[in-house]
């Protein structure tokens, strides 16, 4: 039998201060930013529940008040050996999620907690990826799901979310615009931003925890995946964290988080060497999902690269077309914004930053069914 983690409480990381979290919040009581968890326990092999093929596997260290309510299969995705810029990668298909990308994680164990503390309707902003999963669980759930996205955002994504049950509410602008517009609405309906809310990570970390089983309990020398608002660089840093504290491993892996050159406030304050955002001038790209410009927690993404010893990469929009490519002559058929990952990936390896014996897993981000006329017209098919 499994152990039941310690529950755990909010906590403003601005000033010290701490909630419950038999109440849901997403900002923080006394200054109004974001909030995050308190540290979990980790775990170790023991506390695995084998038998369970998704990511409540990891139930043991997912600090839910009850067991899930709803699960459509969520986690334990394929680690695929592939060839990639002339070496051996892990390739971990988080595609092959129920919504098609790696935002079920996140949104299983996020709708399941705000489920058991009575929250009943919610809002979310999305680019896509995170309405679709957000929908989908809200439907799974039975919640009622308002979401708010670009109006140029894939119509494939659109329908998802309309399929579901959502209410969904094109806005007129940039991401950032749709974020804006979220804000503006939160008084009246929970906000389940899932920048925001930080169960949305208690569910991201258990692609650590994942990384960690699937390798036989040890961890790669590194991870590259996209990032936009960076909850996959928050939720490995997270998981490892918690395997390094307990004892499960000895050493963290390196983060490395690509942006689009396009959009890449991330990349631009991370090269300044500071915390303070650099403000950049965002212009179109292909990989629309990371393509924001005003982050919401800097300083934890920045931290989880830095203290790795990782770092950030900005691809240009060629290369990310061309890494798309590339990924479907492999068999992968990804979303561009995933194809940014592989843009990433080659610069790193090219330049000698991954060096050629070390194991380096590869995130897949989202499935490229979600982006067919966009694929089309870059690869011009």
């Amino acid at each position: 039998m499994t152990k039941t983690p310690k529950p755990a409480v909010y906590i403003n990381p601005r000033t010290g201060a701490e909630w419950p979290t038999a109440t849901a919040l997403w900002r923080a009581p006394d200054d109004g930013s974001y909030v995050n968890l308190s540290p979990g326990a980790g775990l170790s092999p023991e506390d695995i529940d084998t038998s369970e093929r998704s990511l409540w596997r990891y139930a043991a260290a997912i600090r839910l008040p009850a067991p899930p309510a709803a699960s459509l299969g969520e986690g334990w995705t394929p680690l695929i050996d592939a060839e990639w810029a002339g070496r051996s990668v892990l390739m971990k298909a988080e595609y092959f999620m129920p919504s098609g990308s790696f935002k079920d994680r996140g949104s299983a164990v996020m709708l399941n907690y705000l489920k058991q503390v009575g929250v009943s309707k919610i809002l979310e902003d999305s680019s896509g990826n995170a309405g679709s999963s957000i929908a989908t669980y809200a439907a799974a759930l039975d919640l009622q799901c308002r979401i708010l996205l670009p109006a140029a955002a894939p119509e494939a994504k659109r329908i998802q979310m309309a399929a579901m049950g959502a209410d969904v509410v094109p806005i007129d602008g940039s991401r950032d615009d749709v974020a804006r517009a979220a804000l503006a609405e939160a008084d009246e309906v929970f906000y389940a931003g899932h920048n925001h809310q930080p169960f949305f990570l208690e569910g991201t970390k258990t692609l650590a925890f994942e990384l960690w089983e699937q390798l036989g309990f040890q961890v790669p020398d590194c991870v590259v995946t996209p990032l936009g608002q960076g909850s996959n660089v928050m939720g490995c840093h997270i998981g490892f964290q918690e395997l390094l504290a307990c004892g499960a491993i000895d050493k963290m892996p390196r983060i490395y988080a690509i942006q689009a050159a396009n959009c890449a406030p991330y990349h631009a304050t991370f090269q300044s060497g500071g915390d303070t955002l650099v403000v950049i001038d965002p212009q179109p790209t292909i990989a629309d999902g990371i393509a924001s410009a005003t982050p919401v927690r800097l300083r934890e993404v920045l931290a989880a690269v830095r203290e790795t010893g990782g770092a950030t990469v900005a691809a240009p929009e060629a290369e990310i077309i061309a890494a798309l490519g590339n990924f479907a002559r492999k068999g992968f058929f990804v979303e561009p914004t995933t194809a940014a990952c592989g843009a990433g990936l080659t610069r790193l390896i090219e330049s000698g930053e991954i060096g050629e014996k070390e194991t380096v897993v590869a995130i897949l981000t989202g499935t490229g069914l979600k982006a067919v006329d966009k694929i089309g017209a870059a690869l011009n098919l």
